[in-house]
C-alpha cells in the first residue's frame, strides 16, 4: 500500500513537472524569434532616428535593454503604427498644404478668382455672340449694335486686358463655329477691336480725349477693313464705288451752286476719310456715354475714370 502511494505522488510530480516544461517551451519564444526581434528593434530606432530630422538614437542601449527584456515584452511593443513616420507639421508639410488649399477655395483665394475670371469670361463670351448672331438673323443689328462690345469693355475693366481679349477671342470662335467666318470677321473689327481698345483704355485710366482718339481710328481701320472684305467676297470693289459716288455728288453741289469746277481723286479720298472719322467719332462718343453711364448703375463707378462734366452729371 505505501508502494502504490509512493508510486502515485512521484507520477503526479512527473506530470506537473512537464506540465511546466510544456509551460515554459509555449512562452518562451525559440532564439531565431528572439534575433528577429532584437533586429527589428534595431530597424526601428534606425527609422525613428530618420524621421526625427537625423537626430542620432543611441543603438547600444536599445540593443541592451532588448536583450536583457523579455521576448514576449517585445512582441507586445511592436505593432504597424511603430513604423509609421511621425505628423510632421513643419515648413512645407501636409498641414500646410491643406490650409494653404483652404485658403485658394476662399473668396478671395487665387484659385477662386481664377475660376471666377473664367466663367465670367466664358459667360461673356457666349452672350455677346448669341446676341450679335440673332441681331444679324433678325436683321435688327443697327438697333443694338452699340451693346455688342459692351462684354468685352466689362471683362477688360474687371479682370485686365488679357481677360478682355480672351473674351473678344472666345466670342469670334463662337460665331465662327455657329455661323461661319464672314459674320466671325465681322463682328471682330466692327466691335471686337473696338471693345478691346475701349476697355484696355478704361483700365489703364487713360484720358478721355486719348481713348476717343485711338478708339475712333480703331473703328474707322475696321470699317475699312469689313469693306475690303465684302469686296472680295462680292468680287466688287466697293470702295471705288463709294469714292466715285462720293464725287459725283460733290461735282453735282458744285454745279447747282454756280461752282464750274471738278474736284480731283485726292480731295475725293480726303473728304471721304474726313467724313468716315466724323462717323466713326460720334459712334465712339456715344458708346463712351452709353457705357459710361450703364457701368456706373452696375456699381462699377470706382474703376472709371470719367472726365469732370460727366461725373457731375452723373
Amino acid at each position: 500500500m505505501k508502494d502504490l502511494l509512493k508510486f502515485h505522488l512521484c507520477n503526479q510530480h512527473h506530470r506537473r513537472r512537464r506540465h511546466h516544461q510544456t509551460s515554459q517551451r509555449q512562452i518562451s519564444p525559440p532564439s531565431s524569434l528572439r534575433v528577429s526581434v532584437i533586429s527589428l528593434s534595431v530597424i526601428k530606432l534606425r527609422f525613428l532616428s530618420v524621421c526625427n530630422n537625423g537626430v542620432p538614437v543611441s543603438a547600444s542601449v536599445a540593443l541592451s535593454s532588448s536583450s536583457r527584456s523579455k521576448t514576449n515584452s517585445f512582441a507586445a511593443a511592436f505593432s504597424v503604427s511603430d513604423f509609421l513616420p511621425p505628423p510632421s507639421f513643419n515648413e512645407g508639410g501636409g498641414g500646410e498644404n491643406s490650409a494653404s488649399e483652404l485658403d485658394d477655395l476662399a473668396a478671395d483665394g487665387a484659385v477662386y478668382q481664377k475660376t471666377l475670371r473664367l466663367v465670367e469670361c466664358s459667360m461673356f463670351a457666349a452672350v455677346s455672340g448669341l446676341a450679335y448672331l440673332l441681331s444679324s438673323s433678325l436683321a435688327i443689328e443697327n438697333y443694338f449694335g452699340c451693346f455688342f462690345s459692351l462684354p468685352i469693355v466689362i471683362s477688360s475693366i474687371r479682370w485686365g486686358v488679357a481677360a478682355g481679349r480672351k473674351t473678344m477671342v472666345a466670342t469670334t470662335v463662337l460665331l465662327f463655329v455657329l455661323s461661319g467666318p464672314v459674320k466671325a470677321l465681322t463682328y471682330l473689327l466692327m466691335h471686337g477691336f473696338v471693345g478691346l481698345t475701349m476697355g484696355s483704355l478704361w483700365r489703364l485710366r487713360v484720358n478721355w480725349s486719348l481713348s476717343l482718339f485711338l478708339s475712333t481710328l480703331v473703328r474707322a481701320t475696321g470699317a475699312i477693313g469689313y469693306v475690303l472684305i465684302s469686296s472680295f467676297l462680292i468680287r466688287e470693289n466697293i470702295l471705288a464705288l463709294i469714292t466715285i459716288n462720293v464725287h459725283a455728288a460733290v461735282t453735282l453741289i458744285f454745279n447747282s451752286i454756280g461752282f464750274n469746277s471738278v474736284p480731283s481723286m485726292s480731295a475725293i479720298y480726303a473728304l471721304f476719310g474726313t467724313l468716315l472719322l466724323l462717323n466713326c467719332g460720334f459712334f465712339v462718343f456715344l458708346l463712351h456715354i452709353l457705357y459710361a453711364v450703364f457701368l456706373t448703375r452696375l456699381g462699377m463707378k470706382t474703376s472709371l475714370s470719367l472726365p469732370r462734366w460727366l461725373e457731375n452729371a452723373l
